[in-house]
């Protein structure tokens, strides 16, 4: 087995600055760190919209995941940290949007606070590229 590692960026300033990867990829495992709703100018997308923040950062995982050779249908676990439980139906509505027929692993947690108060969603993902059979 290839367990080569690769590293991948989402082109986010803080990336360069502080020493992280969006996504590592170690062979066909491919973890995708936190991600908000951050856009690249700096603002964030969908200021309070727990919906429209999870859909956003899924997307945006999603797109970077295909970057690294993956495909949604390989991921296995999404771990999702939101600021208020209040929010969990339109954060799992997001999520079911993408994932409900993929059926990974999901944990839903509960968190103080974010980087910026207008964040109410952060995102991890993992992914083992070359898992998914079409059935």
């Amino acid at each position: 087995m290839d367990l080569e590692r690769v590293n991948y960026s989402s082109g986010a300033p803080l990336e360069e600055k502080v020493g992280y990867s969006r996504i590592v990829k170690v062979g066909p495992f491919a973890f995708v760190g936190g991600t908000t709703s951050v856009q690249p100018d700096g603002t964030v997308y969908g200021e309070n919209d727990p919906y429209e923040q999870t859909k956003y950062v899924l997307e945006k995982q999603v797109a970077l995941l295909e970057k690294a050779g993956g495909k949604r249908e390989e991921v296995i676990r999404v771990k999702i940290y939101a600021t208020d439980m209040k929010f969990s139906g339109e954060i799992t509505r997001a999520y079911a949007g993408i994932f409900k027929d993929v059926r990974p692993l999901c944990t839903l947690v509960g968190t103080t606070a974010l980087n910026r108060p207008t964040q109410i969603v952060e995102i991890e993902m993992d992914a083992i590229i070359g898992s998914y059979v079409k059935s």
